[in-house]
């Protein structure tokens, strides 16, 4: 029976995706069948901290990430866990041989957030990126490349780039729900309470060459993985496109979103040039 619960544990972390991110979840869908499933199963898992330890108020936040935490070194030693999601996880991470220390920064990033509010240098937010979202495409790439580490080490560095430019994206984004709801501040030297055209000209420029480096990798993933990828890539630079259209005075009013009929003609349009070859 242990067949069944596998099967529900999939179907777990699949709706965790689609109930969280309604983007994230049609860029999912338009992977190759074969893999889809194991990113729906990385993201239940992130997911699911990230929530702990950014919506979980007035609940024990340390406490539920330690179980969390626990209940998945259990799983990894075991082969099983009575969580559904992290036993969705745990038979990826198993499957497509993710690495113990990509987990280990993602966790150790998620925790960073219960106590951490302020960045104070690049350092500091390099090292929080990296455990937060690089990781997150690192374990993607294991799973897009079968578990091929030539293949994983050739394109490991623009995966990276493009899990910061998601995560840079998002910060900028958020920026006004980040300071007021948690308090927390991600750019350092960057007052959010006077956040100016030069602050947010420099970071749109940094995430700009994040996308530049992560393209170069993205168009030589493989073609079960590449389509998919390369519509989240597209999403992500249409709203950064926005972010930068709008005056840094109103980041901190409103949240800058993509409506769906840009996401539709952004969709449409991607599978033109995927269809032709172009990327």
């Amino acid at each position: 029976m242990k067949e069944l619960f596998d099967k529900i544990s999939d179907e777990s972390a699949t709706l965790i995706t689609k109930k969280y991110s309604t983007s994230f979840s049609i860029a999912v869908r338009l992977l190759a069948p074969s893999i889809r499933q194991a990113i729906y199963n990385i993201y239940g898992f992130v997911r699911v901290a990230d929530e702990i330890v950014d919506s979980f108020e007035g609940y024990p936040k340390e406490e539920l990430l330690d179980r969390f935490e626990d209940e998945y070194q259990y799983a990894k030693k075991y082969g099983i866990s009575s969580n559904p999601v992290i036993n969705a996880f745990q038979n990826t991470v198993n499957k497509y041989s993710i690495d113990k220390e990509l987990i280990q920064a993602f966790l150790k990033s998620m925790r960073a957030d219960l106590t951490k509010q302020v960045y104070e240098n690049q350092k500091e937010i390099d090292e929080y990126i990296y455990g937060s979202a690089d990781v997150v495409g690192l374990m993607c790439l294991k799973v897009f490349v079968n578990g091929n580490q030539e293949e994983f080490d050739e394109l490991k560095e623009s995966a990276m780039r493009l899990g910061s430019a998601f995560q840079k994206v998002n910060f900028l984004r958020d920026i006004k729900e980040d300071y007021d709801e948690l308090s927390r501040t991600y750019f350092p030297n960057v007052d959010p309470e006077n956040f100016t055209t030069a602050d947010k000209d420099k970071i749109i420029y940094e995430i700009k060459e994040d996308f530049r480096i992560a393209y170069k990798g993205l168009i030589k993933l493989p073609k079960e993985a590449r389509f998919g990828v390369y519509v989240a890539y597209k999403y992500y630079l249409q709203l950064l496109h926005k972010v930068d259209k709008t005056p840094a005075r109103y980041l901190k009013e409103k949240r800058i979103r993509v409506s769906n009929s840009t996401k539709t003609y952004l969709l449409f349009h991607s599978y033109m040039k995927y269809k032709l070859n172009i990327v």
